[in-house]
C-alpha cells in the first residue's frame, strides 16, 4: 500500500512538472518579441494620427480629381414628358373671356465645355418641343414641333482666371496634405523609437538590478558564514541584510518601471494592453562621419517644413487675388448662334429654318463699398508678410537644430568611449574589492559602495 502511494505521489509530481513546462512554453510562445522595425510597421497601421492624415490625403486627392474632371465636357439631358395647363382669361383687345388649353412635351440636351486657359465656357444647347394649344378667343388649335439648336460662348473679361486659380489651390492643398502625412510619419517614427528604447533601457536597468541582487546575495552569504564562524561582527550581517533588501526593492521598482514603459509602447503602436510584448534591440555602436556644412545645406534644401511655409505664402497670395476681386470692375462677352425650326410635321422641321444669333457685352461697375475692399486687401497683405516671417524663422530654427544635433553627436561619441572605460574600471574595482571583502579587509558597507558604483556605470 505504501509503495502504491509513493508511485502515485511520484506520478502526480511528474504530471504537475510537465504541466508547468507546458504552461511556460505556451506563455513564451504567446509573447510577442518586437524589433524596432516591427514596432514601427505596427504603429503605421494602427496610429489614429496616421489614419486621419491618410483620410485627409484621400480627401485632397479626390477633390483635385473632381475639379480636373469638371474641366472635361459635361453632358446633361432634361426631360419634361408631359405638361398640361388649362385656364380662362379675359382678353382686353377682344373684350371677351376665353379658355386656353395647352399640352406640351420638351427636352433639353446640353454639352458644356469649360476652357481652362481663358476661364470661358463653350456650350452647345438643343431644345426640342412639341406643343398642342387651343385658344377659346378665336377657336384656333395649333399643333407643331419646334427645335432650337445653338452654340453659346461666354468669356469673362477684366478679372482673374477663376478656373486656373481653383485648380492651383487644390494642387497646393494636396501637396500640403502629402507633406503633413510624411511629417506625421517621421514624428511617429521618432516617438516610437524613443519609447521603444525607453523600454529597452528599462529592461537593461532591470537586468543590472538583478545582477546587483545576485552580488548582494553572494556578499550576504559570505558575511553570514564569517559571522557564524565568529570571524566578523554581527552588525556586518545586519548591514548585508539591509543591502540585500535594498537590492530586492530596486529589482521590484525596475520591474514596475519596465512594465509601465511596455504599456506606453503598446498604446503608441496600437497593440492590446493585455498582449505580452518584449523588445529586441540592436544597439551596436556604428559611428558615422557628419559634415556640418553639408548637413546644413541638406536641411535647408529638403526639410518639408520649409515647403509647407512656401505653400502658406502661395495660399495667402491666392487669397489676396480673390479679395482684390471683390467689388471689382469686370465684364462679360456673350456670343451665341443657332437655327430654329418649327413645323406641324416632324420630317419637315427644318424645311424653312430661322437663324438666331445674339451678341452681348456687359459690365459690373462697383460704385462705393465704404472701404471694405481696401481693408480686406490690407489684411491679406499682412497674412502674406506673416507667412514670409514664419519661413525666415523656420530656416533659422532648422539651422540651429542641425548645429545642435551635430554637436550632440560629436559629444556622444566621446561619452560612449568614456562610459565603456568607466564600466571596465568599475568591474575591475569591484572584483578587487570583492576579494578584499572575502579576506576580511573590507566592510560590507564599503563593498556596497563599489557595487552601487558598478551598477551606476553600467
Amino acid at each position: 500500500m505504501k509503495r502504491c502511494e509513493r508511485e502515485t505521489i511520484v506520478m502526480n509530481t511528474m504530471l504537475i512538472f510537465f504541466l508547468f513546462l507546458a504552461l511556460g512554453a505556451q506563455s513564451s510562445l504567446a509573447q510577442m518579441s518586437l524589433t524596432l522595425d516591427q514596432a514601427l510597421n505596427i504603429a503605421m497601421e494602427n496610429s489614429p494620427t496616421i489614419r486621419r492624415t491618410m483620410l485627409d490625403l484621400e480627401r485632397s486627392s479626390e477633390l483635385l480629381k473632381a475639379q480636373q474632371a469638371a474641366l472635361k465636357s459635361n453632358f446633361s439631358l432634361t426631360l419634361n414628358p408631359v405638361n398640361y395647363s388649362q385656364d380662362r382669361t379675359f382678353n382686353q383687345f377682344l373684350s371677351a373671356w376665353g379658355s386656353n388649353k395647352t399640352k406640351e412635351s420638351n427636352t433639353t440636351f446640353t454639352i458644356s465645355q469649360p476652357i481652362k486657359q481663358t476661364d470661358a465656357t463653350l456650350t452647345l444647347i438643343n431644345r426640342f418641343r412639341w406643343q398642342d394649344s387651343y385658344s377659346g378667343y378665336n377657336s384656333i388649335r395649333n399643333k407643331a414641333y419646334n427645335n432650337n439648336i445653338y452654340l453659346r460662348f461666354v468669356q469673362p473679361i477684366f478679372t482673374y482666371n477663376r478656373t486656373q486659380l481653383q485648380i492651383r489651390s487644390l494642387e497646393l492643398d494636396l501637396e500640403r496634405t502629402k507633406l503633413n502625412f510624411l511629417i506625421q510619419r517621421l514624428l511617429l517614427e521618432r516617438q516610437v523609437a524613443q519609447i521603444f528604447f525607453n523600454v529597452y533601457e528599462s529592461k537593461m536597468s532591470l537586468d543590472i538590478a538583478i545582477e546587483e541582487q545576485r552580488n548582494q546575495e553572494a556578499s550576504y552569504q559570505i558575511i553570514k558564514n564569517k559571522v557564524d564562524a565568529g570571524l566578523s561582527a554581527l552588525e556586518e550581517l545586519y548591514q548585508a541584510e539591509l543591502n540585500l533588501a535594498t537590492s530586492k526593492s530596486t529589482v521590484q521598482n525596475r520591474q514596475v518601471t519596465m512594465e509601465n514603459a511596455l504599456d506606453n509602447l503598446k498604446q503608441v503602436i496600437g497593440v492590446p494592453i493585455a498582449e505580452e510584448v518584449a523588445v529586441d534591440a540592436d544597439i551596436a555602436y556604428k559611428p558615422v562621419e557628419v559634415n556640418l556644412d553639408k548637413a546644413m545645406d541638406t536641411g535647408l534644401k529638403y526639410r518639408m517644413e520649409l515647403r509647407l511655409n512656401d505653400i502658406s505664402i502661395e495660399t495667402a497670395q491666392e487669397d489676396l487675388i480673390r479679395v482684390s476681386a471683390q467689388n471689382e470692375f469686370k465684364g462679360s462677352i456673350t456670343v451665341s448662334y443657332g437655327i430654329t425650326g418649327t413645323d406641324e410635321q416632324f420630317t419637315r422641321l427644318y424645311d424653312k429654318p430661322t437663324k438666331s444669333q445674339t451678341y452681348g457685352l456687359s459690365f459690373d461697375i462697383p460704385l462705393w463699398d465704404w472701404g471694405e475692399k481696401k481693408s480686406r486687401i490690407k489684411a491679406s497683405k499682412a497674412s502674406i508678410e506673416s507667412a514670409r516671417l514664419s519661413l525666415a524663422d523656420e530656416k533659422i530654427s532648422i539651422a540651429i537644430g542641425v548645429r545642435q544635433a551635430y554637436r550632440a553627436l560629436n559629444n556622444l561619441v566621446s561619452q560612449i568611449e568614456i562610459a565603456r572605460q568607466n564600466v571596465r574600471n568599475a568591474e575591475l574595482t569591484y572584483s578587487i574589492n570583492l576579494e578584499r571583502y572575502k579576506n576580511g579587509d573590507l566592510t560590507s558597507m564599503d563593498l556596497n559602495l563599489f557595487q552601487s558604483q558598478l551598477s551606476q556605470k553600467k
